[in-house]
């Protein structure tokens, strides 16, 4: 792409749009929606599952749901830790990001790659780069969502 530095910003600007439309492919939005149902709906069935099995081996629900929450946490970190979510993750798209498996590779992710810097200044100051806004916001909008419940019931 030759820029012609004599010409307003507004035409460069257009031309530069149009030469990052030619070079950049165009993604397959019905192939990666088909791929997301299908993943999603495998990481949703493997749950059900494990929350049938814990129901069946005699846990309550309760313990049960929570079970099957550690086990889809442990079993994505797992695979975030083997590099492996995230060849996942580029074919499945977002079909992988069901709230809990992609929080859990969220925390892990960050951690892994600071693992060389050592444990604290490290894996520990990593471990909540991303996932760290989340819990502080979920964190503050429950105490306060609890404050205005106790002055205005």
């Amino acid at each position: 792409m030759n820029v012609d530095f004599t010409k307003p910003a507004g035409i460069q600007r257009k031309h530069y749009r149009n030469f990052t439309d030619r070079i950049n492919p165009k993604p397959n939005v019905l192939v990666n929606a088909i791929w997301a149902f299908v993943v999603g709906g495998l990481v949703c069935a493997v749950g059900q599952g494990l929350l049938s099995a814990f129901l069946a081996a005699g846990l309550p629900v309760l313990e049960s749901g929570t079970m099957t929450a550690v086990v889809l946490i442990f079993i994505a970190a797992f695979l975030t830790g083997l590099g492996v979510f995230d060849d996942i993750a580029k074919y499945a798209g977002a079909g992988v990001i069901v709230p809990i498996t992609g929080f859990a590779n969220a925390m892990v992710a960050p951690a892994m790659e600071a693992r060389n810097e050592g444990l604290v200044l490290g894996v520990g100051a990593r471990l909540f780069t991303i996932a760290g806004p989340v819990l502080v916001f979920g964190i503050v909008t429950a105490w306060l969502t609890g404050l205005f419940y106790f002055w205005f019931r």
